[in-house]
């Protein structure tokens, strides 16, 4: 009983329930705004509230891509949605809390190599050969 209780309150277990939870409810939000709100905004437009009756027929079989177009057009909304809605919104938020990113920091190799170009630069800008001053073995 001891092991069950500890895998139940771990973290990640309550993290995940708490998602589930949350990602439903945001689901039936996100599900009522583009039924209720978005598809009379388009069925407004295009004077067609419904396509699951739309078909064609080929030698007797009937093809009914209506209901396909009113999924596609569901699945795009709802993409949209969320994309605007959500992702963007937390997007900036995120990049507003985290600020500017950190340089990495620089090796001893890569300091010790700056150091040697700006010897060279500096004794260029003297007018001064940076080959001449180096002993000749």
């Amino acid at each position: 009983m001891k092991g069950f209780r500890d895998f139940i309150l771990r973290g990640n277990v309550v993290d995940l329930a708490v998602g589930v939870v949350i990602g439903a409810a945001f689901g039936a939000v996100v599900t009522a705004l583009v039924k209720d709100v978005l598809t009379p905004f388009i069925a407004a437009v295009v004077k067609q509230p419904d396509f699951s009756k739309l078909m064609f027929t080929i030698n007797g079989s009937q093809f009914l891509y209506g209901d396909f177009l009113n999924a596609l057009i569901s699945f795009i909304i709802v993409s949209a949605t969320i994309y605007f809605f959500v992702v963007l919104p937390v997007n900036r938020l995120l990049t507003r809390f985290k600020g500017a990113p950190e340089a990495p920091k620089k090796t001893d190799d890569l300091r010790l190599l700056e150091e040697i170009r700006d010897l060279l630069k500096s004794r260029r800008a003297d007018g001064r050969d940076p080959d001449q001053s180096v002993g000749k073995i």
